[in-house]
């Protein structure tokens, strides 16, 4: 570690309130004695209040008031690194072996009633994510250093599992997660464009010589958005689409992850929704369908009659299933 480290680690021991010799501090950091006397000569001459105890019992300590205020983070902050690294974790985060070390640290030189406190609140917090597999973790740290690095890779994606690989040049602007899906986004010079792409339909990824500049402010999130969502962020193109229903429902549907981004208006028993009209016309009926009879469609006329045709095509299709199964049992 550097000096620097060697500082701060030593000030977190001493912040525990106990007298620590500087043998003990040596074992713990796994440094040399002398580099402890060294960085405590630092510390005290920036103005860290610790005193040094002579005879059997002394040792190093600091001042109590010291010790008892946060060094760099309080225990609402401690708390909420702490639940922040599960959701990292869950979500395939790419550097959970180095966020694990972090939260190690940050365990480990805190005092008792703070990592009893820690402790406490972290037992309590859980999170249920699709697993994320080794293989994508690599290939989402490769992706992010070559992000923040401005570096081009060469990329073979299958856009699914029986197609063939095809290869090209990736300029990677960003990672976004979402539901669950790691996406990586970027300029492709095979297309032309700025794209998408499923981080787990990636085959290979290897680093080039090749270097690039990421558009100003360009957002990969907003991108990705726009992609998954299309004219449906839009204000001139977007239409209001009123329901009304159970509270419950009205509730699971605010949570949807279209409805939820187009939620515009919520009162009781009722919710206003700006989408885009061909939105309306594809998959916003089959996401309406599961709510069944809960929901009722006030406005738009059109919305009304895509859910009449959607619904009579279904079920002639269960219909059809039915006489088939039927045939084959006779």
């Amino acid at each position: 570690m550097s000096k620097a480290d060697n500082m701060l680690s030593i000030l977190w021991l001493l912040r525990s309130g106990k007298r620590v010799t500087a043998q003990q501090l040596a074992d713990e950091l796994e440094i040399h004695v002398r580099t402890v006397y060294r960085c405590i000569d630092s510390l005290c001459a920036s103005g860290a209040p610790i005193i040094a105890d002579s005879g059997p019992n002394g040792g190093y300590r600091i001042l109590g008031e010291f010790a008892d205020s946060p060094l760099l983070f309080d225990s609402e902050e401690q708390k909420a690194l702490v639940h922040a690294s599960v959701f990292a974790r869950e979500a395939g985060y790419p550097f959970t072996d180095a966020l694990a070390r972090a939260v190690d640290k940050l365990k480990r030189y805190t005092n008792e009633e703070q990592l009893e406190r820690i402790e406490r609140h972290s037992g309590g917090l859980a999170v249920i994510q699709t697993p994320t597999d080794e293989r994508e973790r690599g290939l989402l740290k490769l992706l992010e250093e070559a992000v923040a690095q401005g570096e081009s890779l060469d990329m073979d994606y299958a856009k699914g599992p029986e197609l063939t690989a095809s290869n090209r040049m990736l300029d990677p602007y960003g990672i976004v997660h979402w539901k669950g899906i790691w996406y990586a986004v970027g300029f492709c010079r095979l297309r032309q464009e700025i794209r998408s792409f499923r981080v787990d339909r990636i085959v290979h990824l290897a680093k080039t010589d090749s270097r690039f500049e990421r558009p100003a402010a360009f957002s990969a999130r907003n991108f990705l958005m726009r992609s998954l969502l299309p004219d449906s962020l839009d204000a001139e193109n977007l239409i209001a689409v009123r329901i009304q229903g159970h509270e419950h429902a009205l509730n699971e549907l605010c949570r949807h992850w279209l409805f939820g981004h187009a939620l515009t208006e919520r009162q009781p028993g009722e919710a206003l929704f700006k989408l885009g009209q061909p939105s309306l016309m594809t998959y916003v009926p089959y996401f309406l369908l599961p709510y069944g009879r809960s929901l009722d469609i006030l406005e738009p006329r059109s919305l009304i009659e895509r859910m009449a045709e959607v619904s009579l095509e279904m079920s002639k299709h269960y219909a059809a299933m039915k006489i088939k199964k039927e045939e084959t049992k006779g």
